[in-house]
């Protein structure tokens, strides 16, 4: 075993990607301000369903930046791997509702987050983790920083650290054919997989439940979880694909709901769950975390989701 591999392990989920700042539109048109980014999303559902969990990834120093360090904080998230980089903006973002559902506005270009490159990131951090958690955002900001989180998986496979992997495709952040050129490329080194119904369909043309589990094994995926929305989610691996069941609720927003879900199954199997009984509990906490407004209020507790799922 390598010196890599012998270091302890004093995190359960290590996140890696942007953080934002949120201006979310509530029912009367005005913004409630708040905070958001898919892994910083993912990260605190992860710590408030009970895992150690640290956060990767450079802010601006500006205010936004200094209340993204205060925020995880708060939440007991080790930023070690947080750096502060000096004449750079925290990105931010706004959220519009409407009858097709959530819309988001970025104002990203730039950031401290999308200068992130290989040489950047702070020795040891991801080796100590059980779980790297990264996503197609966190590679789409930029190409340095699509190469930060190749150079962050190359370390966690050496250390034997977990990989799990977010699609979160977003076609106005890049092409498509790049998008699933670099998503083949992380699946090659993924051990959990985490995409959602409607954007594995844009970014691969499938739509068959049975073909897109097994294109994602086929890449390389180990363990896939399939977000079905209000339908719950499949879970797929060696012991063959269940259907977990949704928790049913009334949302009123849905910002955030898929990084919750990861974020909860990370913390469980980091528990000791099974794949089967982690995902079920990531359905309650997902399902909750659409009843309020934001993507990081609404976030449920472990308390909470185990008296949801009574």
């Amino acid at each position: 075993m390598s010196s890599e591999q012998m270091l302890e392990k004093s995190l359960d989920v290590l996140a890696i990607g942007e953080a934002m700042a949120e201006f979310n539109q509530q029912p009367d048109g005005r913004y409630l301000a708040g905070f958001g980014g898919d892994t910083s999303n993912c990260a605190i559902a992860a710590a408030r369903m009970g895992a150690r969990t640290g956060y990767l990834t450079q802010l601006g120093d500006d205010l936004f930046g200094e209340q993204l360090l205060a925020l995880w904080r708060h939440e007991g998230i080790e930023t070690q791997g947080v750096q502060r980089i000096a004449g750079a903006e925290t990105g931010l973002y706004f959220v519009t509702h409407g009858d097709g559902g959530h819309r988001f506005s970025y104002r990203r270009a730039g950031s401290a987050a999308s200068r992130m490159r290989p040489t950047d990131l702070p020795p040891s951090v991801v080796q100590g983790a059980h779980w790297l958690h990264c996503s197609g955002i966190s590679q789409a900001i930029s190409a340095s920083a699509c190469d930060a989180v190749f150079e962050a998986i190359a370390r966690a496979r050496s250390a034997g650290t977990h990989v799990s992997y977010d699609l979160n495709f977003r076609p106005a952040l890049w092409p498509a054919t790049r998008a699933l050129a670099i998503a083949r490329e992380t699946l090659a080194h993924c051990d959990l997989f985490f995409p959602s119904i409607d954007e594995i369909g844009a970014l691969t043309g499938l739509l068959r439940h049975d073909d897109i589990l097994r294109w994602s094994h086929d890449q390389g995926a180990k363990r896939v979880a399939l977000k079905l929305g209000a339908s719950g989610c499949l879970v797929s691996d060696a012991n063959g694909t269940r259907l977990i069941a949704p928790h049913p609720v009334t949302p009123v927003d849905a910002t955030g709901a898929g990084d919750c879900f990861a974020g909860a199954l990370l913390a469980r199997l980091s528990a000791g769950d099974t794949l089967d009984r982690a995902a079920r509990l990531a359905n309650i906490a997902a399902a909750l975390s659409t009843c309020g407004h934001g993507a990081v209020a609404p976030l449920p507790t472990l308390a909470e989701v185990f008296a949801a799922e009574g």
